[in-house]
């Protein structure tokens, strides 16, 4: 089981929109322990859609969809939702009773007046897939909805993302903190990847449940002069009880190459000009 995420819409996708629900989606599962298994981006196409739920409704991984859930044209989500699974779309009372206190809230007079064709048309945001359970949206009460290991939520990050936190913490507060994982990283300066490939593979093999991951850079001035010149960030990953011994491994490895070495948080601390030394 793996967790993922799909976002969907052209906005994302033609540049309108910059995706901010990626990077907090991540910080929202590294807060409780867990981790981004895979992300995808889907533009307003319902067969795209559709196909793209059906492979996910046929896995066994928990899945969080934002976006597509209202009731304009645009809007497909809920119906491919439906078609990925083979059933009819349903108005849902809890989404009815929620949509229609909406309303009420809304209205100068506090009552939901279903004769206007509007409010009408607004209860199609309650309609899902049947057997469909309501995920609260406590922003304006609009729900979204859940179906098996999949969660639909609007676009709008203040809504989004407290339903995402809401689902993590009520569906699967059992797999919070349930991998022990951590890691440590240098920064390495005068060595290639090719030539750090070997000690990468060697460390994997050493210790079993231990990745190696190398993050090579051009060069990044903007933060900061130490980070200007070519480097690779390169470091350990993954049970706490032996990335330290890992750790230790690579650092000796890396000088025995004789690259340059230095911390990232000692990197922030250098005066302008520095040049970082293994010494």
């Amino acid at each position: 089981m793996a967790v993922g995420i799909i976002i969907i819409g052209d906005e994302i996708l033609s540049g309108r929109r910059h995706d901010k629900h990626l990077p907090k989606f991540i910080e929202l599962l590294t807060e409780r322990g867990m981790q981004l298994g895979w992300a995808e981006y889907v533009g307003d196409d319902p067969a795209r859609i559709t196909a793209t739920l059906r492979r996910t409704f046929a896995s066994d991984d928990i899945v969080f969809v934002t976006g597509g859930i209202g009731a304009t044209p645009d809007d497909h989500t809920r119906q491919c939702a439906a078609a990925a699974l083979n059933v009819p779309l349903v108005l849902t009372p809890e989404a009815e009773a929620l949509i229609m206190e909406r309303i009420a809230d809304t209205s100068p007079d506090g009552r939901a007046d279903m004769t206007q064709a509007d409010n009408r048309h607004r209860l199609k945001m309650g309609e899902f897939p049947v057997g469909a359970r309501v995920l609260p949206n406590p922003y304006n009460k609009i729900p979204g909805f859940s179906v098996e290991q999949h969660h639909f939520m609007p676009g709008f990050p203040v809504m989004a993302w407290p339903m995402m936190a809401w689902v993590l913490d009520t569906y699967y507060a059992d797999l919070h903190h349930l991998t022990k994982h951590t890691e440590r990283s240098v920064l390495v300066f005068g060595l290639a990847e090719s030539t750090l490939t070997p000690l990468m593979e060697a460390i994997e093999a050493e210790y079993d449940g231990i990745k190696v991951f190398s993050l090579p850079s051009v060069g990044d001035a903007e933060r900061g002069a130490v980070y200007a010149r070519r480097h690779i960030d390169l470091g350990v990953k993954g049970d706490p009880s032996l990335v330290g011994a890992a750790f230790e491994r690579l650092i000796a490895g890396v000088e025995a190459l004789g690259g340059e070495i230095i911390h990232p948080a000692q990197a922030v601390a250098l005066p302008e000009g520095t040049v970082p030394s293994a010494k």
